[in-house]
């Protein structure tokens, strides 16, 4: 999540300078064109009242369709930069950055929901403790005991386990979804692969439909306004993006993690942070 929030600006600077490469040429080159105009109006009035002597300026009229230096060096400067760095079919690396930025933040939003139900749900672990620890009749009677006192504490409602479910595939889900989607933007032969796909279609990045789907295992791109896409698989058949990991893998990553190895919300983590009885 730290990446995540230092990713954003980032993206959003990134994003932000493609589109005004074009409103920068735009713009600088219309103030010099507004000049022009202005400098050849003036002409074409001092060619009608100089020769019938019919009218005067205050002489300091042509200043005002002067040119910059100040301007000169905008266009100037909005002219290369939009020869060296414009992409007119647009910048599919941040497209597929950006999507995968909704993506971490609605997994982030989930991860706060399945926060919050997890606290709500967690006695369960002293439950389950108590009765794994109970070892004679006795304590079990006491365990017993302290299930009757706090039931109504202790029960799950269904709707939390709801909660619980629905949370957790929604992380998955979106987890999935910027992952793929920064995999195949950090490919340099699959960001090439969707840019001559726009160029293909006549459209720019930015108008496309992009996608990730888990069934056909790849990430694509509809092209706007055509009934094509491009597709890049993450299953080894592009461009080395080999993306798929085991279960186990998943949970060995996951219990190396620091969200589980500092989480309260972890079952082994659970007595230290609740009743102090930490190792």
């Amino acid at each position: 999540m730290k990446n995540t929030l230092k990713m954003l600006p980032l993206l959003a600077l990134c994003s932000v300078a493609q589109s005004n490469e074009l409103d920068n040429l735009i713009n600088t080159s219309t103030d010099i064109v507004n000049q022009i105009d202005r400098g050849v109006k003036l002409v074409g009035a001092a060619t009608e009242y100089s020769y019938a002597g019919s009218g005067l300026s205050d002489g300091t009229l042509s200043s005002t369709a002067h040119i910059s230096t100040e301007q000169l060096d905008a266009y100037n400067n909005a002219l290369s930069s939009f020869a060296v760095n414009y992409m007119p079919y647009g910048d599919v690396q941040t497209v597929l950055e950006l999507k995968a930025d909704t993506e971490l933040d609605l997994m982030n939003d989930a991860i706060g929901t399945f926060t919050e139900v997890v606290v709500d749900m967690i006695s369960v672990q002293e439950v389950a403790t108590k009765v794994v620890e109970a070892e004679s009749p006795q304590e079990e009677a006491e365990v017993q005991e302290f299930v009757a006192q706090n039931q109504e504490v202790l029960t799950i409602s269904q709707d939390d386990v709801d909660t619980y479910n629905q949370s957790i595939d929604d992380i998955e889900t979106h987890a999935n979804n910027a992952s793929a989607f920064l995999a195949v933007a950090s490919n340099k032969e699959a960001v090439t692969f969707l840019e001559q796909g726009a160029e293909n279609n006549n459209t720019t990045a930015e108008q496309a439909t992009v996608s990730y789907s888990a069934g056909n295992q790849w990430v694509q791109m509809s092209w706007a306004n055509t009934n094509n896409a491009s597709a890049v698989y993450l299953n080894g058949q592009s461009y080395g993006l080999d993306m798929y990991f085991s279960e186990a893998d998943i949970l060995t990553a996951g219990s190396e993690s620091e969200f589980y190895l500092s989480s309260p919300l972890a079952m082994q983590n659970h007595n230290c942070y609740m009743y102090g009885e930490c190792e």
